[in-house]
Parts: structure tokens; sequence; C-alpha cells
């Protein structure tokens, strides 16, 4: 469940750091602000309904599926979510520095308690559905014990979101959101990564993708991936203890892509002054 902890409080921070600099942006405003702050909080109420609308639409769609169509369908979100997260960590990393500014931008020129109400329920309805597709990607679909397991970590992943930007905002020491982001970008991805090798296991037993080699090697008598250590490697990184060499390859295109695109939005460093 630690995969769901990250990702809510990742997209949680998201959505509570646009809510801040809209605040921030509202409190230096020389005309009285209650009506942009009601404007704001009823936006990000509303967002959080678009996104509770789209997790019942995809358990209502799921339902009508059944056998391989279920199947299918379980496949193409979790290969949705891998490629999701891994286009949010790449587009922060190139425009997170640049947020700030254009969320201010965007707010003068809205100027009006609904134009601010828009802004924060695109953002949160944004960071919202991303979650819920992530959710069902790492096995929201579950039930029982399993998916209060999810939920609980989801609601623990918020409060720590809640946490976090309250220190942030207080200026803890070493608590920033740049540093914050930078170490989350790199979990992110470690569960992207765990999200496509699931998929294209059940690629491979559904016969679409030919293993090639399987497997490539076999560690379970040092560390297996059903139990331990060994099993939260396997959700958490997509640790396997006998990979078929396809799994293997995408793994690798996945994180050679991701250091290319990542080394591309990086901006180049500053010459040292004389």
């Amino acid at each position: 469940m630690l995969n769901a902890f990250i990702i809510v409080w990742r997209e949680s921070l998201e959505a509570l750091l646009v809510i801040s600099v809209l605040l921030s942006w509202i409190a230096r405003q020389e005309q009285p602000g209650t009506a942009l702050r009601r404007g704001l909080w009823g936006g990000a109420l509303g967002g959080v309904a678009l996104a509770v609308g789209l997790g019942f639409a995809t358990f209502a769609v799921q339902s009508e599926f059944a056998g391989e169509s279920l199947e299918i369908f379980q496949l193409a979100m979790v290969l949705a979510a891998s490629a999701l997260i891994l286009h949010m960590v790449l587009w922060m990393h190139q425009h997170g520095r640049d947020m700030k500014r254009q969320l201010e931008g965007q707010a003068a020129r809205a100027a009006s308690a609904w134009g601010i109400a828009a802004i924060a329920a695109l953002a949160v309805a944004r960071e919202g559905a991303e979650t819920v597709v992530f959710l069902y990607g790492l096995g929201l679909e579950g039930s029982g014990t399993a998916l209060l397991s999810t939920l609980g970590a989801a609601a623990a992943g918020l409060a720590a979101a809640v946490a976090t930007a309250w220190l942030a905002a207080r200026g803890a020491r070493l608590l920033n959101y740049r540093t914050l982001f930078r170490i989350s970008e790199i979990l992110l991805l470690l569960i992207a990564n765990a999200l496509l090798v699931s998929g294209v296991d059940r690629m491979i037993s559904l016969d679409w993708l030919p293993a090639l080699i399987d497997p490539v090697w076999d560690l379970s008598a040092l560390l297996a991936d059903g139990q331990g250590a060994g099993r939260l490697l396997a959700d958490f990184t997509g640790y396997r203890a006998r990979p078929a060499a396809t799994v293997l390859l995408a793994s690798a295109c996945f994180w050679a892509f991701a250091w290319w695109r990542m080394r591309q939005a990086t901006p180049p460093a500053l010459p040292a002054k004389a």
C-alpha cells in the first residue's frame, strides 16, 4: 500500500500548492478578497466532486465487463496509469519552476470569483482524476481487505500531504516544495515502472507479447517476489525474481526514455562568475 500512499501524497500536495499560490495572490490584492476566497474554496470542492464522479464512473464501467474483456480493461488502466505518472513527472520537472507565475497570471486575467473558482476546480479535478486512474492501476479494483488497505493508505497520504504543506508554508528547515518534488519524482518513476512491468506481464500471459527468454535468471532462492521484502520490491519497483526478457527490455526502455527526457527538461547550469 506504500504506492497508494505516495501517489495520493504527491497528487494532494500539488493540489494544495495550487490552492496556496492562489490564496497568496488573493491576499496581495487591494480589494477585499472574501468573494475571491469563496470562489477558490467553492472551485476546489467542485474539483473534488468531479474527481469522485470519475471514480464512480470508472467502477461503473468496470462492472460492465467480465472475463477477458475485464482483463483487457484493467490492463489498459494499468498502462494508462504508468504513462500518466511518467507524463506528470516529466511535466512538473520541466514546468514546475514556472507554475506559480503561470497560476498568478491566470488569476490576474480571471480577476473574479467565478474565474478563480474555475482555475481551482480544473486544477483540483485534474489532480483528483489522475489519482483515480493511478489508484485503479495500483489495484483499487480489488475488494475486501485489499480495498480497505488501499483506501486507508490513500487517506494517510492525504493527511500527510496536508501536514507537509503546512510545514512547508511555515518554512520548516530543509522542507520546501522543490526538494519534496525532486524526491517524489524518483519514487513516482519507480511506481510507474512497477505498473509497466505488471502490464507487460499481463500482455505476456495473454499471448500478446512473446516472453523471448523466460526466465532470464532465477533469484527466487535469494529473494522471492511473492512475499516479504521481495513482494514489497515487486509492488513498488517492478522487481521480478524470474523476469522474462521482454519485461527487462520494457523496463530498460522506460528508464532510458525517462532519463533522456529529464535531461532535456533540466535547464543548463549558469556559468560561474569570475
